[in-house]
Parts: C-alpha cells; sequence; structure tokens
C-alpha cells in the first residue's frame, strides 16, 4: 500500500504496473473519501477522474506536457499526484490548498480557472505558442462534456480545427452531468454516441472475449465508427475522434492516450465515466448534490452542517418568493444556466415544471433568450451568481439595457463566497452593472425585503432590477402584509447620534445587530436601493456634515461609496468626512467570511473601533 502523503512527483507512475495502477487509484479514492468528508470540496468530479488522472500521468511528462483542466475543480487527483497531498487537511480553507489548479502552488498547474469551458480557448494558446517556439511537448485539455455548451468552447474548436501544424489533444470526460444534467442539443449528441450498439457491446465484450480479439474489436470499431452513423460533431471539425472508451479502464485509456501522443494532429478522446465512482451516495447523485459538498459522514451519507429550521438559505428564500409569479401568472418563466439545484430551485421546477428553463451553462445566451422573451411579453426571472453573471456582460449592455427591456435578476452569491475563492468570488456586480443605464441594483436584508423588493421589480420598476443576495442563511419571517416598496428607499435607524454609517444586505444586518445589542451611539442607514440611490435620504446624510462611513464587502471602486461621492460631486454636496470601507482592488483568496473579513478590516468589532 503506498503512502500518498509522501509523493513528491509524478516519476513514480512510470515504473507501476496495470495492476498498481488500478490498486493507486483505489487508495485515492478511499483519500479524497476520507479527507473531503471533513473539510468539504468538491467530491464527485474528482471520484470520475481518478483513472483518467492517473493515465494521462503515466504516458505523458509533466511539467514538460502541459494538463490545461476546464474549470479545475477536478484536479484533486493531480495534486495528489504532483506531491501536494500532505496539505489537504487545508483544502479550500484560509491560506489553505486551493480546489482548483493554482500557479503559485505547483510547477505542473500550468493554467488557472474556476469558470467553465475555458480550457479549449487556452489550450489554442498553448498550442501556437508552442510551435512558434519549436518545442517538441505535448497540450492537453481536459473538458466535461457540460462545458462544451457553452459558445467558447466551439470558438476554440473552431479555431484549432482550421489551423495547420497545430496537434492539440483534447480529452472530453463526458459523465452526463455538469453540475446536474446537462442539457442541449450537445448532450442529446454524446449519449447517442455513448449509446451506439458499437460501444455497448464493446464494453460487454471485456469479458467474454479473448484479449487479443478484444482489442481488434476496438480497432475495427474506431475505423469503421463513420460507417455506423457515429461521425461526430468534431470529425466534421477537422479532429481524428477517438471514442467512446471506458474511463475507468486504466489499461485502455494508456493505449489511446499513447495513440494521440504519436499523433501529430488534432485529437478528441471521447471518454464515459461515472461521477462519484466509488462511494454509492456520490453514484447515484442526479441531482448535483454531491457535486461540491460540505463536511459529511461517510457511513451514513448525512452532511454534517445542517441549517436551523428558523433559518434558510438566501437562495431558497428567493425560489420560494418566486412561486407566487409562477402560480399567477403563465407568462412567468425562470431563465436558469446549469445551476438548478445550486440556486435551490429543485423544488420550484417540481411544481412548475414548464415555468424554468434550463439554458447549460451559457450565460451570455440566458440573458439574450430573455430578452427577447422578455420583448414578446414573458416575465422574466434570473437567478444566476454573480461571479457567473459577468460571463454575460455585453448582453447585459448591448441587448437587454440598451433596448430598455425589463427582467428581474436574482444575483446569488454576491459578496465573499469562502472557499471557492478568488474565480468566485462576488465582488464586482456592483461595479459592471451600476454604470449601465436602465439597470436598478437592490438588495434585501432580511426575507421580508426580499418580498418586497420582488414586488418592486416586478410590478413597479420601469427598468431591469438587480437583486442582490449572500451566499449563506437568513432568518424565516412570516411575510404578512405590509407597505410597498415603490420607489428607492432607504431605511433609517438609531437617529441623533454622532457618527452614520451606510450599509445593505447581511452586513446591515450584522451591524445593526451589534449596534442594537450594545446600545452604541451610531445613526443606521439600510440601503436598499444601490442604483438609483434614495437621493432624498442621501442629501439629508451628506448635509449634516457629521462622519459618514460606507461598508460594503465589495470593492471599494466603483460601489455605493464611489457613487454617493459621484452624486455629492453632482450635487455640490460636502464630501469630506464620507469613507468607503470595503475591499482593495485585487482578488480576494479563499476562506470564510470571518477570516476574509479579519484580514481586510471589516469585522464588526473592527468597523466599530474605526468609527467611533
Amino acid at each position: 500500500m503506498m503512502n500518498l502523503l509522501e509523493i513528491q512527483s509524478p516519476e513514480f507512475i512510470k515504473k507501476l504496473s496495470i495492476e498498481e495502477l488500478n490498486e493507486l487509484a483505489c487508495e485515492i479514492r478511499s483519500f479524497l473519501i476520507e479527507n473531503i468528508s471533513k473539510t468539504g470540496g468538491h467530491l464527485s468530479p474528482n471520484l470520475g477522474v481518478v483513472e483518467l488522472t492517473i493515465a494521462l500521468h503515466k504516458v505523458f511528462d509533466s511539467p514538460k506536457d502541459k494538463f490545461i483542466f476546464d474549470v479545475g475543480h477536478q484536479t484533486y487527483v493531480h495534486k495528489i499526484l504532483t506531491g501536494r497531498a500532505k496539505y489537504f487537511s487545508t483544502l479550500r480553507k484560509f491560506n489553505g490548498l486551493s480546489g482548483y489548479q493554482k500557479r503559485s502552488e505547483s510547477i505542473h498547474d500550468v493554467w488557472e480557472a474556476g469558470h467553465s469551458s475555458t480550457a479549449i480557448a487556452a489550450l489554442a494558446g498553448f498550442e501556437t505558442a508552442r510551435v512558434a517556439s519549436g518545442e517538441k511537448n505535448r497540450n492537453i485539455a481536459i473538458v466535461g462534456d457540460g462545458s462544451l455548451n457553452s459558445g467558447l468552447a466551439y470558438e476554440a474548436l473552431n479555431y484549432l480545427g482550421h489551423c495547420k501544424g497545430l496537434a492539440p489533444i483534447i480529452i472530453l470526460n463526458d459523465n452526463e452531468m455538469s453540475i446536474s444534467k446537462n442539457v442541449g442539443r450537445m448532450s442529446k449528441l454524446l449519449n447517442n454516441l455513448r449509446s451506439s450498439k458499437m460501444y455497448l457491446r464493446a464494453t460487454k465484450s471485456k469479458a467474454r472475449f479473448p484479449k487479443f480479439l478484444y482489442n481488434l474489436k476496438v480497432r475495427l470499431s474506431n475505423m469503421i465508427r463513420g460507417f455506423a452513423n457515429n461521425i461526430s460533431l468534431f470529425d466534421q471539425f477537422g479532429y481524428s475522434y477517438y471514442g467512446p472508451i471506458d474511463g475507468h479502464d486504466i489499461k485502455t485509456l494508456i493505449k489511446f492516450l499513447t495513440i494521440a501522443k504519436r499523433k501529430s494532429q488534432p485529437i478528441v478522446i471521447h471518454i464515459v465515466t461515472k461521477k462519484g465512482k466509488g462511494y454509492l451516495p456520490a453514484e447515484e447523485d442526479n441531482l448535483g448534490a454531491w457535486h461540491g459538498v460540505g463536511p459529511f459522514d461517510i457511513k451514513t451519507g448525512e452532511f454534517l452542517n445542517k441549517i436551523p429550521e428558523n433559518m434558510a438559505s438566501w437562495s431558497s428564500i428567493f425560489s420560494e418568493l418566486i412561486e407566487d409569479y409562477a402560480k399567477n401568472n403563465d407568462n412567468f418563466r425562470v431563465i436558469i444556466p446549469a445551476m438548478i439545484y445550486g440556486s435551490s430551485l429543485l423544488e420550484f421546477e417540481k411544481k412548475y415544471p414548464d415555468r424554468i428553463i434550463d439554458v447549460g451553462i451559457c450565460e451570455s445566451f440566458s440573458v439574450c433568450f430573455s430578452a427577447a422573451l422578455a420583448l414578446n411579453n414573458m416575465q422574466i426571472y434570473i437567478p444566476i451568481y454573480s461571479s457567473f453573471l459577468q460571463r454575460a456582460y455585453d448582453q447585459i449592455l448591448h441587448d437587454l439595457a440598451r433596448q430598455d427591456i425589463k427582467v428581474v435578476f436574482g444575483i446569488d452569491r454576491s459578496g465573499i463566497v469562502g472557499g471557492d475563492g478568488e474565480t468566485h468570488q462576488g465582488l464586482y456586480d456592483i461595479a459592471y452593472l451600476r454604470h449601465i443605464p436602465n439597470i436598478e441594483i437592490v438588495q434585501p436584508s432580511n426575507m421580508l425585503e426580499a418580498k418586497q423588493l420582488l414586488d418592486y421589480a416586478f410590478n413597479y420598476a420601469r427598468h431591469s432590477v438587480a437583486i442582490r443576495y449572500a451566499r449563506g442563511n437568513t432568518l424565516r419571517q412570516d411575510l404578512i402584509e405590509t407597505s410597498k416598496i415603490t420607489k428607492p428607499l432607504w431605511h433609517e435607524f438609531n437617529q441623533n447620534a454622532k457618527v452614520n454609517l451606510i450599509a445593505y444586505g447581511d452586513n446591515f444586518q450584522r451591524m445593526k445587530s451589534y449596534i442594537f445589542k450594545n446600545k452604541l451611539p451610531v445613526n443606521l442607514y439600510n440601503a436598499l436601493f444601490i442604483k438609483p440611490l434614495d437621493e432624498e435620504t442621501v442629501s439629508k446624510i451628506l448635509k449634516s456634515s457629521l462622519p459618514t462611513y460606507v461598508l460594503e464587502d465589495v470593492t471599494y471602486i466603483s460601489g455605493l461609496g464611489s457613487a454617493i461621492f459621484e452624486f455629492a460631486q453632482k450635487n455640490d454636496l460636502p464630501v469630506s468626512k464620507l469613507r468607503i470601507i470595503g475591499l482593495p482592488d485585487e482578488f480576494i483568496q479563499q476562506g470564510s467570511k470571518e477570516e476574509i473579513y479579519e484580514k481586510y478590516g471589516l469585522s464588526t468589532e473592527q468597523i466599530i473601533n474605526k468609527i467611533l
């Protein structure tokens, strides 16, 4: 039995037999399950690529040969084989091992990502540079089938397919899922290949056929695949296509990777894997619950961090609140880009299957599609992570806002998100939306305000509205009849003190709780509207000439604080005592909210010490 903690480099794999490689795969799976059960992390994607990653390191020579993992969340096995197993207790923690490829961690990590569908474009760059420099190494992109829904992947496939002299290798890891089940024509095309008689017979033949006959069968199957209606999109793009092959058969993987290594032409190897392989609860998951997990009990498969009964996640709150719109409006639609599970919409989908459209990992398409739907009298709600919405910037500006078409965005995971780190922090949506005309930005601090702001967005707003909400939980509330919000509004608390504090969302709630509990002399403002401002209240605050602080856990550039400065300049209002408490102009690394707040002076106590 190998001690995975002692691995320094992948060189040792070259000496191992097939039997030893299979033993290594079992040990790695046990290691992943044991460690991720404690730290949390991306379990299913990594359990599905154990044999593939071992075979890659067996055939190729990292870091000379470069592995470009799409998204990067399925690189845990790669990290183990390149000497980082001993750091897994720090996975996704503050100053710990990243859950994605990280160039600063290892020379074996040559590319970084966190979003989908970038690997083939990066592969094109690596390949073009390789040819220009005369190097003889190989560049390999490992791409999930869900990533092929994205336009960026097709742009790169198109480019590489027509360039002479390039020899990219693309491993298509086909597990029938992205986070949840895949959608779209590409998914069906791959399913047809996966369901072809040749593939099914080949996979069943291993036990029945002698080795030499089985190998001959595989070769013949690949030779005649075009004549069996298996000509793929990749053939038509100019790639030599091999597959589908069993992605958990190390010997077969090594064989086809070796063939690819020797070829000097664009190649796609289509492998079929089982997401979550080796851990039954993950294998049986068709929803995406085991894609990214918190700590769990290995024996029972139960997650350990349960939400208290009086609390609910912001995602689930919004999924519940939009049910009224689906119930009462036949033209209401939820447009979701591949995040039904992450956005807590499973129950909504069960109740209103005809009111929700999953477009796959296609953020740009989702916005343009939604704009056209809204133009045709559909009422549209788009729940989307802050970090993913930035992928649709041009469609928001050019196709939606420029035409002043009204939709409602539910911007999930706004602010600090935790262990996913810099690629997923929701720090920039205010900055990249606030300067676009015909877009309003709001954020509730509790469940009641969420209901009021949804009502405002659908029934009173004249333009598109982006409703921000954090990753995390909030108190459940009885949604009694209350006053409606019909125009930009801020709430005022604790007046007649000598200092003003402006905040919104969860930051407002934590500051309110602390200030009220300790009876601190702070004038507190809940900035429900980030754009447009409650100009009357802002004018009153600035004219008070009191020290005024704007708290926000986004980049201080172009946030609410910047908006107040701009308003003051336009209206000749004093700003000498106005200060912004926010995050600096840098990418914020992984860590809990509390750790990030402490590092950047945003903890509750640090803020109070700063303003009093």
